[in-house]
């Protein structure tokens, strides 16, 4: 049977996805087995109102969809007809993330400083920032650096060791650019906390670099997700064509629409506008471009897949440092699986993960001039794969930490 009977198969399934609370959603894993059942996915992945929350281009590893129950009925049917192996995940998302909602709102942290236990709320968050800069006037500096659509105040923390040297060279981190990827900003905060707080144990990084690091790209998403619609991955500002937000990461001005992008305003993956149309990528596309020179090492924390990807994500022609890049991303790999056992694959995202061009790292490598850029996907966890249980929390941001920690100790190696 052919691609296109399957897309004939298809063809009730274009259904916007809108449904607030996920009632009666599923989440599927999805596991081809040869190139006609990996060009299936494919054709699936371009279906309006099919969720994907992990592609992976290789054979033999489950691929993560959510779809509504009008649409459950023909995706089914079609995949046993197809005979491509699937499990249901998820039989009910909404019940899923209720509980979560009841466990993460549990345990609240009442003492100074960060809680690990529990996700934190986006003021939470700055008001973490805002409290370093006091305890640490002398190696921390918060800065507002825009606003989003909505209003909320982007800062970023800058953390050294004090000497105040105006041309040492810089390490950004971000996360939360995907509204939904709640660990990405609680491992980005534990960064914060190990680097502001452990001086003593980190005294040689900071001695060399200085961190310019953006907890939240994405914040009126971030706070959509805890308020409204937990599976929620874009910015919040309304567009020409009805359906709110953009995927902040496809919205740089690299190759930007080419690959790996929608048109349409309703899709996950929708490119914007026009490039840079969001407040929060232009928020970060400045921030950057100030440290032009500097910068030598950007990092970007995402959810999920156990992935260390590195430019090019636009082409699967490899890149000016091609080796350099992947030393960076191995010292990170290497590192974790030898503290924790946890296997990360590592390589260009258009290769090893699906190419997708307007990405921050790209625009980053190819304009800002960084020379290692790297996206980590931190493991899945939970219901979703987004939602890993608060116990589970402190034991993933530490265990990134640990790769991070021998990405950086690699670039001030080599820089």
């Amino acid at each position: 049977m052919g691609i296109q009977i399957f897309l004939g198969l298809l063809a009730c399934c274009c259904l916007t996805f809108v449904n607030a609370d996920l009632e009666g959603y599923k989440i599927y894993d999805i596991t081809p087995c040869n190139a006609f059942e990996q060009h299936i996915l494919e054709d699936m992945d371009r279906i309006k109102g099919y969720d994907f929350l992990h592609r992976p281009r290789a054979l033999n590893v489950s691929s993560r969809v959510m779809v509504g129950p009008k649409d459950q009925n023909d995706i089914e049917s079609t995949l046993t007809k197809l005979a491509v192996n699937f499990t249901i995940f998820n039989d009910d998302v909404s019940k899923s993330i209720n509980r979560e909602r009841i466990q993460n709102g549990k345990v609240r942290s009442l003492s100074r400083g960060i809680s690990f236990t529990n996700f934190q709320r986006f003021d939470q968050i700055n008001a973490y920032l805002d409290e370093l800069a006091v305890r640490y006037p002398d190696r921390v500096k918060v800065e507002n650096v825009g606003k989003s659509y909505e209003g909320r105040q982007l800062k970023t923390i800058t953390i050294s060791n004090g000497d105040r040297r105006p041309n040492k060279n810089v390490i950004w981190i971000d996360g939360g650019i995907h509204a939904r990827e709640w660990i990405a900003p609680a491992a980005v905060l534990y960064v914060i906390q190990q680097l502001a707080e452990n001086f003593q144990v980190n005294k040689d990084i900071l001695t060399r670099y200085d961190f310019v690091i953006l907890p939240v790209v994405n914040p009126d998403g971030y706070e959509y997700t805890h308020t409204r619609e937990r599976m929620w991955r874009k910015t919040r500002r309304p567009t020409a064509f009805g359906c709110p937000g953009t995927d902040g990461n496809r919205n740089f001005d690299f190759h930007w629409g080419e690959v790996g992008v929608s048109n349409s305003a309703c899709d996950e993956t929708f490119k914007g506008q026009k490039a840079f149309s969001e407040p929060e990528t232009q928020i970060v596309r400045d921030q950057l471009l100030k440290l032009k020179g500097r910068a030598k090492f950007y990092l970007a924390i995402h959810a999920f897949g156990n992935y260390i990807l590195y430019p090019w994500a636009w082409t699967t022609a490899p890149s000016p440092n091609a080796a350099s890049l992947a030393e960076v991303a191995n010292a990170g790999a290497y590192a974790i699986q030898a503290a924790t056992g946890t296997r990360y694959t590592v390589g260009q995202p258009s290769k090893v993960f699906y190419a997708a061009a307007g990405g921050v790292d790209d625009w980053a490598y190819g304009v800002a001039g960084i020379p290692i850029c790297i996206t980590m996907e931190l493991p899945g966890a939970g219901s979703t794969g987004f939602d890993p249980f608060p116990q589970h929390i402190l034991p993933i941001v530490s265990e990134t930490w640990i790769g991070i920690k021998a990405m950086i100790q690699k670039v001030i190696s080599k820089f």
